[in-house]
């Protein structure tokens, strides 16, 4: 492996560098939700060490806090934090993506909603922090959007940072081993005089993982109950139920009957337009075009669809399970974005559902991490042997 820099040229060997002290990898995480963007860093490298994370929903702080327990979490608005100005120093990696829901192709647009403005409060972190490389990811949707506009022009023409170079593409998660067809935009910048990290290798194209792979070992049966367990723990001054983890997430719904007759009407890949009429909604029935993903199974031998924040309400999408009849549950939820069966989920259940649904499925984010790993190592080795 041969690279240039500063007017020279060095070759690294394969040995050289497994035979590197393991420098750590210092990550701050933005809009960190339940830490599904850090979970795939963490899983990429051992290097990676996760100094801090901010996040507004207590509960997802709480989840955050309960898994990367050496990370110092920050529980309220970004804004907040900034204004208290103890950021973390020497960090090597700012990760995260602002919330999407201003911009999100799903539900009510609003251009003034003040979400939409939180890249703002990122940017303002990048100058702040200055860290060799961060990480945005958010909705595809956004790279179309004004706001991601006005982010690149900011980082291209603010002499504030002229240090560094972007660049942007739209990532599937299922080409990265997401059981999960996911699509989102990612930008990567880092500083000029390093290595840029290379996007990372589609690892799964035309072999995507499935929805059979993420429910292996999983029973097709769940218990019938709208309420956990009863436990709980403090964070942040909060009660909040928790934690669950694995199977004690494996927990359905009380249907009516009306929506178990739907259920056992719609057959294996179909979804509400095989329903007959008799068991059709008013709207359906007036309204018989639109997504056929509403009321829809998911196919075993396919990634799922995007899993969302209302998975366990079959009305909002192809969200019922393969050949049960029922939604999928909180942990069939997980699966399907990566997470390991032992990480630990605090909250309701609606709360929980909004965790997972807005989490960055770990496998992307492993694989962004690996590639981001591999250019800091080059780099390192850059400065080891120009002597800098």
């Amino acid at each position: 492996m041969i690279r240039r820099r500063a007017g020279r040229s060095w070759s690294v060997a394969a040995d050289t560098i497994e035979s590197m002290p393991p420098r750590p990898i210092r990550v701050l995480d933005l809009f960190a939700g339940a830490g599904g963007f850090t979970q795939g860093f963490h899983e990429a490298d051992p290097r990676f060490v996760t100094v801090q994370a901010v996040e507004m929903d207590v509960a997802a702080a709480a989840t955050f806090s309960l898994n990367f327990s050496d990370a110092a979490v920050f529980a309220g608005p970004i804004q907040d934090w900034l204004a208290a100005g103890e950021l973390p120093t020497d960090i090597d990696v700012i990760i995260g993506g602002p919330p999407c829901q201003g911009f999100s192709t799903l539900g009510k647009q609003d251009v003034d909603d003040e979400r939409n403005f939180l890249w703002e409060q990122y940017a303002e972190t990048i100058r702040r922090v200055r860290p060799k490389i961060f990480v945005v990811e958010n909705v595809a949707a956004f790279a179309k959007s004004p706001q991601f506009r006005q982010f690149q022009t900011t980082l291209a023409e603010d002499p504030e940072f002229a240090e560094y170079a972007t660049e942007h593409r739209i990532l599937n998660s299922a080409d990265y081993g997401a059981p999960q067809a996911r699509k989102r935009a990612v930008m990567i910048g880092h500083r000029r005089e390093i290595l840029a990290p290379a996007w990372p290798d589609a690892s799964h194209v035309g072999r995507p993982l499935t929805v059979a792979d993420a429910f292996d070992g999983v029973p097709h049966e769940a218990k019938a109950f709208d309420a956990l367990d009863e436990r709980s723990i403090h964070f942040a001054g909060v009660k909040l139920n928790g934690p669950f983890a694995g199977q004690e997430l494996h927990v359905g719904r009380k249907y009516t009957p009306l929506s178990l007759d739907r259920f056992a009407a719609i057959p294996e890949g179909g979804n509400r337009f095989d329903l007959p009429d008799t068991l059709k909604a008013p709207c359906w029935l007036s309204h018989r075009s639109g997504s056929g993903d509403v009321m829809g199974r998911l196919h075993w031998t396919k990634p799922s669809v995007t899993i969302r924040t209302e998975f366990f309400k079959p009305e909002k999408g192809r969200y019922l399970h393969p050949v049960a009849d029922r939604a999928i549950t909180h942990h069939e939820a997980a699966r399907l974005q990566g997470f390991p069966d032992d990480f630990k989920f605090v909250g309701s259940r609606t709360a929980i559902a909004r965790q997972i649904g807005n989490a960055v499925p770990v496998p992307l984010g492993r694989a962004i991490a690996a590639s981001i790993a591999a250019a800091l190592t080059q780099d390192q080795l850059a400065g080891t042997r120009l002597g800098c």
